[in-house]
């Protein structure tokens, strides 16, 4: 069978065949789907560069304080000879990879968008482990968004324990001044001369906002408030101990300054509050609970209480008589007393009469009758209507009407009218 020819409007090979005309077809489509899918291929490979270039491992310890700063050089992906405009506002989203939210021991703060976001907490013995943190940085000018990964290797500390812990309420300054390693380095530094020779660690930080505290009013100088601890293997001063002392509290209760002993070498640049001033013992160990033995449930001899063994019988039908009786027959006589005084007692009409004399009855009644007398005489009498109520004119037509001249008004002497 000859092939068939193709006749197709714009095409003008007369000696092509249908076969051939849907093969030319295929290959323009199959080109057309690769310069489609090979973009998209390209930029998800790209991502998933960006993605495992963004990923960061960090090593946070149990018991110290763990501090990340989210930068904005970091996340806006600018090349290296190119700086980081300052005004590129820039906000975080973190949580834990497969959770809504952040872990328990770890907290995120943002003072702005133009500020950088920092990840700061102390991991506890139970937080031991590995933990995913996902990190979008959204860029507010151009909407780009960008993902970073933090994987957390959280183990023990290494060298001795720190069973020495002072807490510092410092009033002179806000959570993100003090993450920065400078101003905690600073801080430690000055605690130093408070305390005795040793290393001081950081141990936790804690905005004052989440124990419980108040924003403060918008007026120069006025922070938030950050708690600060501290730990040492060596022992407390002195100067710390008064200052943690029964004699201090009573002092700061009466609105008074604490007692100090030595020379405070944290001000002026740390505004620490001494009446918030906590210390933590723990040198000595805890004694261990004990645990219930569980009895035969019998009480042991006590010569102090010393229960009936036999109690003997009673017959209680005194008493129900006793209570139910004697308040029925209360009530019985008051109401024949009350019966008696309403029924018995009663004053009639005639014993009335008979106990008021004549002439005080015959003046009742002449009152009486001259007042029916009156009343029947004014209900009877026929007054015309005072001018002062008449209509001047007609209220429907505005003709006005004379008044009509009542001839009992007209006075005697006419000059006077």
């Amino acid at each position: 069978m000859p092939p068939t020819r193709l006749s197709l409007p714009g095409w003008s090979c007369p000696g092509l065949s249908l076969f051939s005309y849907l093969r030319a077809s295929q290959a323009e489509a199959a080109m057309a789907a690769a310069l489609i899918w090979i973009p998209l291929l390209s930029g998800l490979l790209t991502e998933l560069g960006v993605t495992k270039a963004q990923q960061t491992t960090l090593h946070p310890l149990v018991g110290r304080i763990f501090v990340h700063t989210l930068d904005h050089e970091t996340f806006l992906r600018l090349p290296e000879h190119v700086a980081v405009p300052p005004t590129v506002p820039v906000t975080y989203q973190a949580h834990l990879q497969g959770h809504p939210d952040l872990p328990r021991w770890l907290r995120y703060t943002q003072r702005s968008p133009h500020h950088p976001g920092f990840l700061y907490g102390t991991p506890t013995p139970g937080d031991r482990g590995r933990q995913v943190i996902e990190v979008i940085a959204y860029n507010r000018d151009n909407f780009d968004t960008t993902r970073q990964r933090l994987v957390l290797l959280i183990g023990d500390p290494e060298g001795p324990l720190i069973p020495y812990q002072a807490e510092f309420l410092v009033r002179s300054h806000d959570v993100e001044e003090v993450l920065p390693s400078t101003l905690a380095s600073r801080f430690l530094t000055a605690l130093g001369g408070l305390w005795e020779p040793g290393e001081l660690q950081l141990l936790n930080i804690t905005s004052a906002l989440d124990r419980g505290g108040r924003v403060p009013l918008p007026i120069e100088g006025r922070k938030e408030g950050v708690y600060i601890k501290v730990g040492s293997a060596s022992p407390f001063s002195t100067c710390l101990k008064m200052v943690a002392s029964p004699d201090s509290h009573a002092r700061c209760a009466q609105g008074q300054p604490p007692l100090l002993s030595c020379y405070d070498t944290l001000a002026p640049h740390f505004r620490v509050d001494w009446c918030n001033v906590s210390l933590v013992d723990k040198s000595v160990p805890e004694p261990a609970d004990e645990v219930p033995t569980p009895g035969d449930g019998i009480l042991e001899h006590d010569p102090f209480f010393c229960p009936p063994t036999e109690a003997p019988d009673r017959d209680f039908l005194t008493d129900a008589l006793v209570t139910l009786l004697v308040p029925l027959l209360v009530a019985l006589l008051l109401t024949l007393l009350l019966a008696y005084v309403m029924c018995c007692r009663r004053e009639g009409r005639l014993k009335r009469d008979l106990a008021t004399s004549d002439i005080q009855m015959v003046h009742h009644d002449t009152i009486r009758g001259n007042t029916e007398e009156l009343r029947q005489m004014a209900a009877s009498r026929e007054v015309p209507r005072p001018l002062s109520t008449l209509p001047m004119f007609n209220v429907r037509t505005g003709e006005r009407l004379p008044p009509q001249v009542d001839s009992a008004q007209v006075p005697l002497i006419l000059d006077q009218h």
